[in-house]
This record gives structure tokens, C-alpha cells and sequence, in this order.
């Protein structure tokens, strides 16, 4: 045995050299195709879906062929702008309009102290868990009539059932995000000196934002479809109002399509809140402070 053979230090190791030619080629990514740029934006894809089911729509009605069963897509399209011309349509819009935001506004406001005092005692916390327990799963179509009784036919009653039908998502899910903040966020806030209204617009609000906002949607989504149904019930005893009254008085005129086109114009509203309204709030808040992807 030699000394190399005893000593492993001393092992003498072949060297390998590389040269520039035999480092291998980057991978190069694809350019991508303008089918493929196209797809990625969210709004092309749901336009799509969107003439997707209005294509549905249009080849079952003219196979079913009965326009008081189920009028085409493209009848509604027409009566929906005979109705915009005739300036009924636009006058309901804005009626409902205008009294959905009443109601929205006001519910927020109660829903604002009602969360305030819940955070701020132990008491307004058990106030606050057990009037939503209460009152939350109450439709809040069922409080008309005695709304009715309260505050006569007009716009106090319907602004009344609006109320309850925010407050309480509102207040559930704003309450529920306070409690989410992280404990590190808060002692942050205390540590910097924040108390009362500085405390909770900088540290509780930002860090609960993304709660607060489910609940604005589910606020918006309850009232604006509470609103159509106290205005239905309305249209009985009714000869104004908004689109809800101009469904029901188009239906009992046997005008599917202007009824088809009402309810048209209650999918366009929220298909543009949602994607206009909260998308864009949801972009420039929660997405860009990292809190969703």
C-alpha cells in the first residue's frame, strides 16, 4: 500500500474545466400568443360566459316558442330599450335607486355604533351577538307589514325593511374582523400612541378591511333585492314606484318581455356595483396592502 493510499489528503483528484461552450442555453420562454394575452383578463373571460348564457337563453326560449313562458334574449334586449326610450324604465331606476341608497347609508350608519360599542365594552359585545342572533335570520320582507302599520305606505316603510336588511351583515362581519386583528397589529398601534379615533381608523380598520368589505357585498346584495320585493308588495296598493312596481304592473299587463326587461336591469345594477364598485375598492385597499391575492 502507498502513501497516497494511507493518506487521503494527498489523493490527487482529476480537475475538470469548463469552457463558455459548454454551459448549456438559457431556457427561453414561449412568447405567448394573443389568444393566450387576451385570456388572461378576467373581464374577457366573463364577457363570454356572459354571451355564453345569453346564447342558452335565446335557443331554449325560441324552442320552447311561448312569450309568455319564457320571452327570447333578444325580445328582452328590445323591450329593455323601448323602455329606456320611453323613459319609464330610467325614471324606475332611479327612483329605486335613490331609496336603495337611503336605506344603505342609514343602515351603515347603525351598524357604524353598533360596532363602535361593541369594541369598546364588554357589554355592547353581548348586545351586539345577541340582537344578530335575534334579528339575522329574519327576512327582512316579513317586517313590511309592520312596517306598514308603523310608518304608513311610503318611503319610511321601505326604508325601515332596508335597514334591517344591512345592519346586520354589516355589523356581524365588521364586529368579527375587529376581533380578527392580529394581537401584534394592536400592541404596534398602542406602542405608536394610537387611542380613540386614530386607534381605530389606523390600525383596526385597515387590519379588519377585508371583513368590513364582505359585508358592505352582502349588505348591498340583501338590500337591493329586499328593496325589488317591498316595492312588489307595494305595487298592490301602489300606483308609483320603482322597478319593483314597473315588474309588477308590466305583469299584469301580460309584458313578459318588459317584465324580462326589468329584471334585466336588476342583473346589469349589480353586475356593475360588484365590478365596478367593490372591485375597484377591493383593488385599491385589500389587494394592494398584501391581504389577498
Amino acid at each position: 500500500m502507498t502513501d497516497s493510499d494511507q493518506n487521503p489528503a494527498t489523493i490527487q483528484r482529476k480537475e475538470i474545466i469548463y469552457t463558455l461552450d459548454d454551459i448549456p442555453a438559457p431556457v427561453r420562454q414561449r412568447p405567448r400568443s394573443s389568444w393566450q394575452r387576451i385570456s388572461d383578463i378576467p373581464a374577457f373571460r366573463k364577457s363570454l360566459l356572459l354571451a355564453l348564457l345569453a346564447g342558452i337563453w335565446e335557443a331554449y326560449a325560441r324552442y320552447l316558442g311561448n312569450e309568455l313562458v319564457l320571452p327570447t334574449f333578444s325580445g328582452t334586449v328590445l323591450a329593455l330599450f323601448s323602455a329606456i326610450a320611453s323613459g319609464e324604465l330610467p325614471r324606475a331606476t332611479v327612483y329605486t335607486l335613490a331609496l336603495l341608497l337611503k336605506g344603505y347609508v342609514a343602515g351603515l350608519a347603525i351598524a357604524a355604533g353598533l360596532t363602535a360599542f361593541a369594541s369598546a365594552t364588554r357589554l355592547g359585545a353581548d348586545l351586539l351577538e345577541t340582537l344578530t342572533a335575534m334579528f339575522n335570520p329574519l327576512p327582512s320582507i316579513a317586517l313590511l307589514p309592520l312596517a306598514l302599520i308603523w310608518f304608513g305606505l311610503g318611503e319610511g316603510s321601505v326604508i325601515f325593511v332596508l335597514i334591517h336588511a344591512v345592519l346586520w351583515a354589516v355589523a356581524l362581519n365588521t364586529h368579527a374582523g375587529f376581533k380578527s386583528v392580529s394581537p401584534t397589529l394592536k400592541m404596534v398601534g398602542r406602542n405608536y400612541g394610537l387611542t380613540g379615533l386614530r386607534y381605530v381608523t389606523r390600525i383596526l380598520i385597515p387590519g379588519a378591511f377585508p371583513s368590513i368589505l364582505t359585508g358592505l357585498k352582502v349588505g348591498w346584495a340583501f338590500a337591493w333585492r329586499t328593496l325589488i320585493a317591498a316595492e312588489l308588495v307595494f305595487g298592490a296598493t301602489s300606483s308609483s314606484g320603482g322597478l319593483g312596481w314597473y315588474i309588477f304592473e308590466r305583469k299584469n299587463q301580460l309584458l313578459i318581455p318588459d317584465v324580462f326587461a326589468g329584471l334585466l336591469t336588476v342583473i346589469v345594477f349589480g353586475l356593475l356595483v360588484e365590478n365596478l364598485l367593490f372591485r375597484t375598492l377591493e383593488k385599491y385597499t385589500v389587494r394592494r396592502w398584501g391581504m389577498a391575492s
